[in-house]
């Protein structure tokens, strides 16, 4: 069974940074799209980031300029550069993965528990 362990939360005061990391673990054949939501209090779900196989990216408008998204196929790894972090970034952020186990296996969502991020104001 894959798991997705994020780490790298906390809190932070307006301006800082954070770098957010996920790992993934299990039987993987191969990672498809890795991607960072987040959700704050009363508000819905929503993309922040996304990188594919092919290192295509994208962005919510709301993160452009300030988060920058990677990851690490030999570590099954993807993280989030989260610079000039503002009040309005504070939220639980949860990776997710798509992925298949084996060799033409069905794909597969993973997600991740999430961890907090809170920027002070």
């Amino acid at each position: 069974q894959v798991q997705l362990v994020e780490s790298g939360g906390g809190l932070v005061q307006a301006g800082g940074s954070l770098r957010l990391s996920c790992v993934a673990s299990g039987s993987i054949f191969r990672l498809n799209t890795i991607a960072w939501y987040r959700q704050a209090p009363g508000k819905q779900r929503e993309l922040v980031a996304g990188i594919d196989s092919g290192d295509n990216i994208n962005y919510a408008d709301s993160v452009k300029g300030r988060f920058t998204i990677s990851r690490d196929n030999a570590k099954n790894a993807v993280y989030l550069q989260m610079n000039s972090l503002t009040f309005e970034d504070t939220a639980v952020y949860c990776c997710n993965a798509v992925l298949t186990e084996r060799f033409r296996g069905p794909l597969q969502s993973v997600w991740g528990q999430g961890t907090q991020v809170t920027v002070s104001s």
